[in-house]
C-alpha cells in the first residue's frame, strides 16, 4: 500500500486505516452512478438518499474517498460562490438578496449536516479576514471591494471594514492598513469532513468503489477495467480531473494550489499571531493566499500554484524548495516571528478552473447527465450548493436552489463556457500570473517609483480582466 498519509497535512493527521475500499468488480444497474467520492459526488449522493432513499447509487472513486482537492485544500468553507457578484447583478433586489442568503447559509447546513451524521471534522465558523497588509495599494482594492459588495445589498453585517486597530484584536500581521471581516464562513480538517461523509453515504445504502478508475463514460453507461455500470443518471464529479474524461476537459481547466504548515505553534507564539477562534484570513494580493490555525495549533497557509501545458494533472505534489520557499517568503512578510519556524509539511492539489471564472451547475435529461464545478479553489463550500442542486435537478424539483443564475438549466453540454486551445491557454495563463507576480514585486518594494506602481497596477488589472 501507498503512504497515502504523505499526500497532506490532513491526511497525515487522520488516524484510520486509509485501504481502499473493495474495487467495482462486475456489471451493475443503478438509477444514478457518480464518477468521483470528492465532496460534489459524496454530497449529490448524500442529498439524493435524504431525499430520495429509494435510488439505487453508486460512487466509482479511481484511488480512494479524498484523494482529490477534497483532501488537500484549505479548509476553507465559505458562504460564496466564485463569481457571485457578476451572476447575481442583473438579478432584482429581492431575488439577489435570497440568492445571498442561500449562499451565505451554506456553513451552517455543512455545520448541521456534520453535527446530524457525527462527523468531528474541527469546523469552526468565526469567519474570514481579507487583510489589507504588505503596501498601501491592498487597502484601496479592498475599500472598492467592499464599497461594490455594498452596492449589492449587503450591509455591514455581511462585510464590515475593520481599521488597523480593530483588526489587530483578531489578527496581528505586520504593517497592517485595516481589513475586511465577513461571518460568512467556517474552517475545518477538509480530510476529516471528506472520509466522514463517504461513512455517511456508505450508512444509507450507497455503494462505494475504491480503485476503480473510470475508463469511458457516455449517456446511461460508465466503464471500468473491471465492470460496467448503466445508470438513468452520470454524474462526473471530478473537478480538477476533468481532462481525464473527455469532453469535460475543454470546460475545466486543472490549475494547482501548493500549501506549507508550520510545526505546532506555543501559546507565547499564537499569543501574538491572534486567531483565537478559529478565523480565516487571506493577504490581499493577486498571488492569493490563504491560512487558518489547525485545531493542534499549526499555521496552514497555501498560494497560488500553476497551470501545466495542454491542461496535464500535476501527479507529484513534492513541493519544490522554490515552491516552498516562496510562501515561505509571504509567510514571513505578514509574520515576521515566524521566518525561521519550521515547515513540517508542503503539498498541492489539482483543482478545477471554469472559463470566465464562472462556476455551473447543469442538467441534461436527454442524455441522463448532471453536473456541477469549475469551483475555482472555492470548492469546500460550493460542492455542498453542487450536490444539494444535482440532487434537485435529478429529482425535477423546482426550488431556490435550481432557480440561480449558475444553473445552466436543461440542456446539453455544449452550453458550457469552452477554454481557449493549446498554445493559447498556456501562453495566456502563464503572461497574467507573471503580470500578477511582476506587480507584487514592484509593490512590496517601499522604494518603488510612483509611476512603476502605478504601471504594474494598471497591467494586473488589464490581465485579469482577459480571464473574466
Amino acid at each position: 500500500m501507498q503512504n497515502w498519509r504523505s499526500i497532506s497535512l490532513w491526511m497525515d493527521q487522520l488516524d484510520e486505516d486509509l485501504r481502499p475500499r473493495p474495487a467495482l468488480a462486475g456489471d451493475l444497474d443503478l438509477d444514478v452512478a457518480i464518477i468521483g467520492a470528492g465532496y460534489t459526488g459524496l454530497w449529490t449522493a448524500y442529498y439524493l438518499k435524504r431525499q430520495a432513499p429509494e435510488l439505487k447509487i453508486a460512487i466509482l472513486e479511481a484511488r480512494f474517498a479524498g484523494f482529490g482537492a477534497s483532501g488537500r485544500n484549505g479548509g476553507w468553507l465559505m458562504g460564496n460562490l466564485l463569481g457571485e457578484d457578476r451572476a447575481l447583478a442583473p438579478l432584482p433586489a429581492a431575488e439577489r438578496k435570497a440568492s445571498f442568503d442561500l449562499l451565505h447559509r451554506i456553513p451552517d447546513e455543512v455545520a448541521e449536516v456534520v453535527r446530524r451524521e457525527d462527523i468531528d471534522c474541527h469546523l469552526r465558523k468565526a469567519g474570514i479576514l481579507y487583510c489589507a497588509a504588505r503596501y498601501p495599494e491592498q487597502e484601496r482594492r479592498l475599500r472598492d471591494q467592499l464599497a461594490a459588495l455594498h452596492a449589492e445589498g449587503l450591509d455591514e453585517a455581511d462585510y464590515r471594514w475593520l481599521a488597523p486597530e480593530e483588526l489587530n484584536g483578531q489578527l496581528r500581521i505586520a504593517n497592517p492598513y485595516g481589513g475586511i471581516h465577513t461571518p460568512h464562513c467556517a474552517t475545518l480538517q477538509p480530510a476529516r469532513l471528506v472520509r466522514g461523509l463517504a461513512r455517511a453515504v456508505e450508512r444509507m445504502g450507497v455503494q462505494l468503489f475504491e480503485d476503480s478508475p473510470v475508463t469511458h463514460w457516455e449517456a446511461g453507461q460508465v466503464r471500468t477495467a473491471q465492470g460496467r455500470v448503466r445508470a438513468r443518471w452520470v454524474v462526473p464529479a471530478i473537478e480538477g480531473y476533468a481532462a481525464s474524461l473527455p469532453p469535460l476537459g475543454k470546460y475545466q481547466l486543472p490549475v494547482q494550489s501548493l500549501l506549507i504548515a508550520t510545526e505546532p505553534l506555543s501559546d507565547a507564539q499564537w499569543a501574538e499571531i491572534g486567531l483565537e477562534h478559529g478565523q480565516a484570513f487571506s493577504e490581499s494580493s493577486r498571488q492569493v493566499t490563504y491560512a487558518q490555525r489547525t485545531a493542534d495549533n499549526r499555521l496552514a497557509f497555501g498560494a497560488r500554484g500553476g497551470y501545466r501545458f495542454g491542461g496535464r494533472l500535476r501527479e507529484d505534489f513534492q513541493l519544490s524548495v522554490e515552491e516552498i520557499d516562496l510562501r515561505r517568503y509571504l509567510l514571513g512578510e505578514l509574520f515576521p516571528q515566524l521566518r525561521n519556524v519550521r515547515i513540517t509539511h508542503s503539498w498541492g492539489g489539482n483543482l478545477g478552473m471554469a472559463r470566465r471564472f464562472r462556476p455551473h451547475m447543469l442538467v441534461d435529461r436527454r442524455n441522463g447527465l448532471a453536473l456541477s464545478g469549475g469551483y475555482g479553489g472555492e470548492g469546500v463550500g460550493a460542492s455542498n450548493l453542487g450536490g444539494r442542486t444535482l440532487a434537485d435537478l435529478i429529482l425535477g424539483k423546482d426550488s431556490l436552489l435550481t432557480r440561480q443564475p449558475w444553473v445552466l438549466g436543461d440542456g446539453p453540454l455544449s452550453r458550457l463556457s469552452a477554454w481557449e486551445p493549446e498554445p493559447c491557454r498556456w501562453l495566456g495563463y502563464n503572461a497574467i500570473i507573471r503580470s500578477f507576480v511582476h506587480e507584487d514585486r514592484v509593490l512590496a518594494d517601499p522604494h518603488s517609483a510612483p509611476w512603476r506602481r502605478r504601471m504594474a497596477l494598471k497591467l494586473a488589472d488589464l490581465m485579469e480582466g482577459l480571464m473574466r
